[in-house]
């Protein structure tokens, strides 16, 4: 199974590269842990989607670290990739969002794959979870799944964050749209559209772009992305999200999604803000015994 690491982000919002911030006192990023979770689980390839210009700094690091452990190979997104007969528009420098990446490694994505984003500490249970459900599937399957966490399981003290609201029934999902302005609430959570804000009910399920597909997922990814092109091609900061696209799916009957609940508990860094608690939690962590103390050493 795969491992497929969304990493290619701007991370405008943290102000650096915080996919390779260090975390540890042994250097260690969140990256590492989510590879660790995922060999655990039984994963034994990893492809990461980064800009072709942080290859080395990426091999040199992420890549070196976990090659005795895992099979690790690399992805590129660019701004001219998939685009058909579209044009990058002068200006655009913001990559065009997570379908796109999916997209733009197609070819390494050939057999029952887990997607994550490199920033965030997800937690080993989910790793398993999603383990466990792809094991059953061959590549041709529609069958997918995802995490879903409880909303105020996923949320940052220092500002707001963007979430996948999710609808279930019998455990399957029915609906899911990208919010991109959650922020907690002494109550719970709210989100923000036109200038109103919402509440949003405890235990939610949320989607945190952890998902499980099979090779399958592409003719309705090619499909969507060809339409946001058309539909929005021209802009410089619209992004093609792929919980929009997966949701697109699923009305259209292309496919079923097993919501896997769960009751852990995300943490990352959004913001440069939220760095000083997410390092005391993995050091938590580390004390606890769930994780050993400086991940590659005994690999």
């Amino acid at each position: 199974m795969t491992l497929f690491i969304l990493a290619a982000g701007m991370g405008s919002r943290y102000g650096g590269l915080k996919q390779i911030d260090k975390f540890t006192e042994h250097g260690e990023f969140i990256i590492d842990f989510s590879i660790y979770d995922a060999i655990e689980a039984g994963f034994d390839r990893v492809v990461f989607i980064i800009k072709e210009e942080n290859y080395e700094i990426f091999k040199e690091t992420v890549g070196n670290r976990v090659k005795d452990a895992i099979k690790v190979e690399y992805a590129f997104q660019s701004l001219d990739m998939c685009m058909g007969d579209h044009p990058v528009p002068d200006g655009r420098v913001k990559p065009w969002g997570t379908t796109h990446a999916v997209l733009c490694a197609r070819e390494y994505l050939n057999e029952p794959f887990a997607v994550i984003n490199s920033d965030d500490f997800y937690g080993r249970d989910p790793f398993f979870k999603v383990a466990s459900h792809l094991k059953g599937l061959d590549n041709d399957s529609t069958e997918f799944c995802m995490i879903g966490y409880q909303v105020e399981n996923t949320l940052t003290d220092n500002g707001s964050v963007c979430r996948g609201i999710c609808q279930t029934e019998n455990g399957k999902l029915t609906s899911i749209v990208e919010r991109t302005s959650i922020f907690k609430t002494d109550t719970g959570a709210r989100f923000e559209e036109d200038g109103v804000s919402y509440d949003i009910e405890p235990g939610t399920s949320v989607s945190m772009n952890f998902w499980g597909f099979t090779p399958a997922v592409f003719n309705g990814l090619d499909r969507f992305f060809k339409d946001f092109l058309d539909a929005r091609g021209t802009e410089l900061k619209s992004e093609a999200l792929l919980p929009n696209s997966i949701g697109e799916m699923i009305d259209r009957g292309e496919c079923s999604v097993k919501v896997l609940t769960t009751d852990a508990k995300w943490f990352g860094v959004t913001y440069a803000e939220d760095k000083p608690g997410t390092i005391r939690r993995i050091r938590q962590l580390i004390e606890d015994g769930v994780y050993p103390d400086g991940l590659w050493k005994k690999r």
